[in-house]
């Protein structure tokens, strides 16, 4: 193996960090450049906490699983009246972006130059590699150089622009509305309800799913955490979407629309079409959500992930749609096979060249999974309760 690579991350959120460590653990230099000037923050946004993404912090880091995430038994499925149409035994854990971020950052800053390598306000501009290294430039105007670089700078990466500027994002002709409301905020009815299940309502070109998250501050305790929904709707390309889009104060949101900036007229007409179209208790937690915000979905696909001394990885190489739940846990699984594929090669370049191919597989059928599963509920209406295909997962059944 080749050991003391200088190695520079750029985007500091999950998948980067994951990787960061991993490296960092196996004797490299690492260094991660996040554009963000401020540590990030989503505001408790939930995930579904895979494998892949609870790995580093409990194999590595030692932190229980029941400190960080909510472990629920069920599958459940409403009518439109409320009542249960289908209840199966299933185990899942959830937890929320902030709270997994946070437990990454702090193992990272407690390490040797912890604060000194993750630096904040550097937005990478351009890179250039030659047969021995990589030179970075940021906005700032400043300019480093490493031995590799790895793109974990998200949907809107640069990294994937310089290398794959024909990679482009694909709308998928659908939204999720999401947020978060605190479970101390819901009726009795609805918490007993909801109470250890991932709940759902599929209706005509649209589903809504919901499911319980540790509180902002990282609290797991009953009436203090928060219930976060996610509701697909779709949105016609063009003005329709382009209007959603478009915040309070009049600008434009390629992806996300932040919470606290949706326009009021949409979000008065998702709080009426939820009482209008939902199931009561799914309905109360949207009404009751006080700031909903909006995620475009949208699938990008790239042909390659290695380039040289330069590589992609999660949201940066394939963004995927939510439905598996797994965006995340692939981006943290692309930092494990990563740092392996390293380890066990003396030539950096041709590790990443094998790391490639199955990475490129997995992302690949993920892809084609999510895009198939988000395709029965919002265009061709044949979501069948029970199917496998629809478990939250980084593998399919046939993978």
């Amino acid at each position: 193996m080749v050991s003391d690579l200088d190695i520079a991350v750029v985007g500091g959120s999950l998948g980067g960090l994951t990787a960061a460590c991993l490296l960092r653990d196996a004797g490299h230099r690492v260094t991660v450049y996040e554009r963000s000037a401020v540590p990030l923050e989503q505001r408790g946004a939930g995930i579904g906490f895979l494998a892949a993404t609870s790995r580093y912090l409990v194999e590595v880091v030692g932190v229980e699983l029941d400190a960080i995430s909510i472990a629920t038994g069920h599958i459940r499925y409403l009518h439109r009246d409320g009542s249960v149409a289908s209840d199966e035994a299933h185990d899942y854990r959830f937890s929320s972006w902030n709270t997994v971020y946070q437990h990454l950052l702090d193992h990272w800053l407690a390490g040797a130059q912890g604060a000194a390598r993750y630096r904040l306000g550097h937005e990478l501009v351009d890179f250039r590699q030659d047969p021995v290294g990589v030179d970075l430039h940021f906005a700032d105007g400043s300019a480093v150089r490493a031995d590799l670089l790895i793109g974990a700078d998200g949907v809107g990466s640069r990294c994937r622009t310089i290398l794959q500027p024909e990679a482009a994002q694909a709308y998928a002709g659908y939204v999720a509305w999401r947020g978060m409301v605190p479970e101390a905020r819901l009726s009795s009815p609805t918490r007993a309800c909801l109470d250890d299940a991932i709940t759902y309502y599929v209706y005509a070109n649209s589903h809504l799913l919901a499911y319980p998250i540790p509180a902002v501050d990282g609290s797991l305790d009953p009436g203090r955490r928060l219930v976060n929904f996610v509701w697909y709707r779709n949105y016609a390309p063009g003005d329709d979407i382009d209007d959603l889009m478009t915040d309070r104060f009049g600008e434009h949101r390629p992806l996300t629309v932040p919470p606290g900036t949706v326009a009021a007229h949409h979000e008065d007409e998702a709080r009426a079409t939820a009482l209008a179209r939902l199931p009561a208790p799914l309905a109360e937690v949207v009404t009751k959500t006080e700031d909903p915000f909006v995620q475009a979905i949208f699938d990008i696909e790239v042909e390659r992930v290695a380039f040289g001394r330069v590589c992609l990885l999660g949201d940066a190489a394939f963004a995927v749609r939510p439905h598996a739940a797994a965006g995340t846990a692939k981006a943290c699984d692309d930092g494990w096979t990563v740092a392996d594929a390293l380890d066990r090669s003396a030539d950096p370049v041709g590790a990443l060249a094998a790391w490639e191919v199955g990475q490129l597989d997995l992302g690949r059928r993920l892809l084609d999974r999510t895009r198939a599963i988000g395709r029965r509920s919002q265009i061709d209406g044949n979501w069948r309760i029970g199917d496998p295909e629809l478990v939250f997962g980084l593998y399919g059944p046939g993978d």
